[in-house]
């Protein structure tokens, strides 16, 4: 589990493709590594990674055939810089939201303005993803955790801060980069809670509120 909190940009040391799947080495720059063992996850752009061997500069992880898929990590090269968390702790602080590490879908940067010493993107996400997206809920964008402005035209905004600009990849975004998209887990197990055995979505209704004990 992670918080979407990054805590250093590294860079991918070297990739080597093996059958369908890819072999990663990655330079984790300032990230702290004293604490971190073969087997331990790192989510890097927000894709949970098991370092398979810890070295004195980074690890090296193993990406499946599913993973290059469905997250952006086709696109990388070496050099390619990449967001870096450690998996959280339970005695650390919980500064952004609860974030897994898979996932959901990959979204396209569609604007990009400058405000004063604010950035302001739009991100238009694969369309079954909106369902799960709320204006002022969370979202974790290459592994940082979000606040969405506003959606509109199937696209939802963001307003990004100058420490965030400068302390995660954000900053270097450009009309048409992917980016990993992973949706706020609360709202996509209400979504499952939310349906029927046979699967199909359930109508929200008086008596439906009356039986999970909203209403009396």
């Amino acid at each position: 589990m992670f918080t979407g909190i990054i805590e250093a940009v590294g860079h991918i040391e070297s990739l080597k493709q093996a059958d369908e799947s890819l072999l990663l080495q990655i330079n984790t720059g300032k990230l702290d590594l004293s604490d971190v063992h073969q087997g331990n996850s790192i989510a890097v752009n927000g894709v949970c990674l098991t370092a398979v061997r810890v070295l004195s500069s980074g690890f090296v992880a193993d990406v499946s055939r599913e993973t290059l898929a469905k997250t952006s990590f086709a696109i990388l090269k070496q050099g390619s810089a990449v967001n870096l968390e450690k998996a959280m702790v339970a005695n650390g602080r919980f500064g952004g939201h609860m974030v897994s590490g898979h996932v959901d879908g990959i979204g396209e940067v569609t604007e990009r303005r400058n405000r004063d010493r604010f950035v302001e993107f739009g991100i238009k996400p694969p369309k079954d993803l909106l369902k799960y997206i709320a204006a002022k809920g969370s979202i974790c964008v290459d592994g940082v955790s979000l606040t969405v402005n506003t959606i509109k035209d199937s696209v939802f905004s963001l307003t990004i801060v100058p420490h965030t600009l400068q302390e995660t990849i954000i900053g270097d975004y450009q009309v048409g980069r992917k980016v990993n998209l992973e949706v706020d887990l609360v709202a996509r197990y209400l979504e499952r809670l939310m349906r029927i055995d046979d699967g199909s979505p359930e109508i929200i209704n008086k008596d439906l509120l009356t039986r999970s004990g909203f209403t009396k």
